[in-house]
């Protein structure tokens, strides 16, 4: 068994750039990386209406099966590979399918609420937080949210007011100060990898 795989967890409020960020570190370090979502880890709502699962707060600590998350997190650190869950954002559902990933030297994962769970800073090399201004997030959102999820952009925004700022009041953005990298979401993330590579040498 080789050295334990390093692990960076990139944390930050709803559209702030955190997967824009985490995917541009994970090509970065190609082969040498996994790149693990926590959005793949909302819990399954296809016991409930489809009119029922809009109601759902997604942005509670709740709506998150950390305990398979923190496993597999686990996992991948000690050198097993995991088969990380597939989520259909457009219906609120698990697919029947998985992704597998094999053992890899570093692990980077990314969630508006990783922070926020218990056990998982403490598992983390390096943790970086990606700060960006509320308008340009639910903007952001809007645009995302009406592209990619079949959703209005007035569905969206009342959302956005309904349980997106406050969780992020209560779950987000309490986590700032302690991380060990504050970033900024809104320009080119490379020099923000650079950044984060060099805290990691």
């Amino acid at each position: 068994m080789g050295e334990p795989a390093r692990v960076v967890g990139i944390a930050g409020g709803s559209c702030a750039g955190k997967t824009t960020l985490a995917r541009a570190l994970a090509d970065r370090l190609g082969d040498a990386c996994n790149y693990l979502a926590f959005d793949e880890y909302y819990r399954d709502h296809g016991h409930l209406t489809v009119e029922d699962r809009a109601l759902v707060n997604y942005d509670h600590l709740d709506s998150l099966d950390d305990g398979l998350f923190l496993r597999h997190l686990d996992d991948l650190t000690a050198g097993r590979p995991v088969d990380v869950p597939v989520y259909d954002f457009a219906t609120h559902c698990r697919t029947d399918q998985t992704r597998t990933l094999q053992p890899r030297p570093m692990v980077v994962a990314d969630g508006i609420l990783l922070f926020a769970i218990p056990g998982i800073t403490d598992r983390l090399d390096l943790s970086v937080f990606v700060d960006a201004p509320e308008e340009l997030r639910l903007a952001r959102r809007i645009y995302r949210d009406v592209r990619e999820r079949g959703r209005t952009a007035e569905s969206v925004q009342a959302q956005f007011e309904a349980t997106v700022a406050p969780s992020h009041r209560l779950f987000v953005q309490p986590f700032r100060e302690g991380s060990d990298l504050v970033v900024t979401g809104e320009g080119d993330p490379r020099p923000v990898v650079d950044e984060i590579l060099a805290r990691l040498t």
